[in-house]
């Protein structure tokens, strides 16, 4: 796989768990009330809290695993980006 595909395929699945966890905190939040007295068995759209929770904490660690995989590709851009901020001449840094 090239280089530019990798790039897009961890971008894409970065951005499908972004939507997840975003979802599943909003409908957690306001959808779903807390303290009631069913608990984690409380459900919506026929999934329980708990499941809910679940999809949500899976998904942010994974979102964390490929954001760190995302840093770790653009690393020489970070970098370069960086420095030419940071001086005042001008770095050799080639486009990535």
């Amino acid at each position: 796989m090239n280089r530019m595909k990798l790039n897009y395929s961890v971008d894409a699945i970065l951005t499908l768990l972004f939507l997840i966890v975003a979802v599943t905190g909003f409908v957690m939040l306001f959808v779903m009330p807390s303290g009631v007295p069913r608990g984690r068995y409380q459900e919506y759209m026929g999934i329980t809290k708990a499941t809910w929770t679940l999809l949500h904490n899976r998904s942010a660690i994974m979102m964390t695993v490929f954001a760190t995989i995302h840093l770790v590709l653009h690393k020489r851009w970070i970098i370069c980006t960086t420095k030419n901020i940071f001086k005042k001449q001008e770095n050799e840094c080639s486009n990535d």
